[in-house]
């Protein structure tokens, strides 16, 4: 059973400044405001509300952070953290690319995003859903570009997959390996990048997302989680 059921909120950020004190490895999630990353979340997760997708999408400037252990979804949910138990934070960061976004919102929406990607160092890897009918838009390059520089994984997820034909399928996924590989360092050696096809309302895709995300988390599936039952609140 995946760690991935454990999640609960943590806490949420608006500022540097204010980002959990912990030394755990981190996954950041981003992508397009339209781009389905709340749902695939909680589908990855096993929860339906964890991840809060705005009625105006875009409008949700902060980063909220989710915590894998120390504390199980099913039992005792409102129980305070065991932190010296703690084993990964998921980050969930601001749907970008949304039109009616004023400017400032963007421009911090920029310095938050950026800042973080680049800098923390606790932060693992990148997951980066993309809508498979659109994939790498300029935002979406500009994010790989932002986080390149790491050396860090970046797990790309093509959300939507059951818009598509299966040659469709087949050529999307094509090219967006050839995209991932086009990305190179300044020695010519490529970066860590893979990709995947996903879909939360065929449920394609997820327990290839499931291992991966494990992976860069660092986390071992021991079983000794208990199963989460979705009608406790």
């Amino acid at each position: 059973m995946s760690k991935l059921w454990q999640a609960r909120f943590f806490t949420t950020v608006n500022h540097l400044r204010d980002l959990p004190r912990t030394s755990v490895p981190e996954i950041a999630f981003a992508g397009r405001s339209n781009a389905g990353k709340s749902t695939a979340i909680n589908i990855l997760c096993n929860q339906k509300g964890l991840a809060f997708a705005s009625k105006t999408p875009g409008r949700t400037q902060h980063i909220n952070f989710f915590s894998i252990g120390g504390a199980h979804v099913a039992m005792h949910r409102h129980d305070p953290i065991n932190m010296d138990e703690l084993q990964c934070l998921i980050a969930d960061l601001p749907g970008y690319g949304y039109a009616e976004v004023s400017g400032d919102a963007k421009n911090h929406w920029q310095r938050l995003l950026g800042d973080y990607v680049q800098r923390r160092d606790q932060l693992a890897a990148l997951v980066l859903m993309m809508d498979a009918r659109r994939p790498f838009t300029d935002l979406d390059q500009q994010m790989i570009e932002w986080f390149a520089p790491t050396g860090k994984p970046i797990h790309c997820i093509l959300t939507k997959a059951d818009k598509l034909n299966r040659n469709e399928s087949i050529n999307v996924l094509r090219q967006a390996k050839a995209k991932l590989d086009s990305y190179v360092d300044e020695d010519g050696e490529g970066f860590p990048f893979t990709v995947q096809l996903f879909s939360a309302l065929k449920r394609i895709g997820i327990e290839e997302a499931t291992a991966k995300i494990e992976e860069l988390a660092g986390l071992a599936d021991d079983g000794a989680a208990p199963t989460p039952d979705e009608s406790e609140e």
